[in-house]
């Protein structure tokens, strides 16, 4: 993942940035995710983001299982299923044992005592 200075994000990009750290911070507090409570959480921090943001957020996160968003992401999509080519069945790779995974798999260091100061510093207004 390239690193890229928050300085040269454009204004767009900023306000999504924002919207996700907040987002996060609520799930990691076990809250749900609206927008009134987006809006909290990016005032808190110092921050503003144009007024559609929160919402988009908290439609698009309505109903959803962060937590299983976040520990796909970054995994590959299966792809189409192959065509049927008749070939038996005992002649398919065994399906692979899934390993239990733990809530938060590559994102254990997220902790909401560290969402505002980070967001203070990363995001500032």
């Amino acid at each position: 993942m390239a690193h890229v200075e928050v300085s040269a994000l454009s204004k767009a990009q900023k306000d999504e940035l924002t919207c996700t750290y907040a987002a996060l911070l609520l799930h990691d507090g076990e809250l749900e995710i609206t927008e009134e409570k987006l809006n909290k959480v990016i005032t808190a921090s110092g921050n503003s983001v144009e007024g559609y943001w929160p919402g988009l957020f908290a439609k698009a996160l309505k109903g959803k299982d962060v937590g299983a968003l976040l520990s796909n992401a970054g995994s590959a999509s299966a792809g189409p299923a192959p065509a049927a080519t008749g070939a038996p069945a005992a002649a398919a790779a065994p399906a692979k044992k899934e390993e239990p995974k733990s809530k938060y798999t590559s994102f254990c260091f997220y902790r909401r005592e560290l969402y505002l100061p980070l967001l203070k510093v990363l995001l500032p207004s």
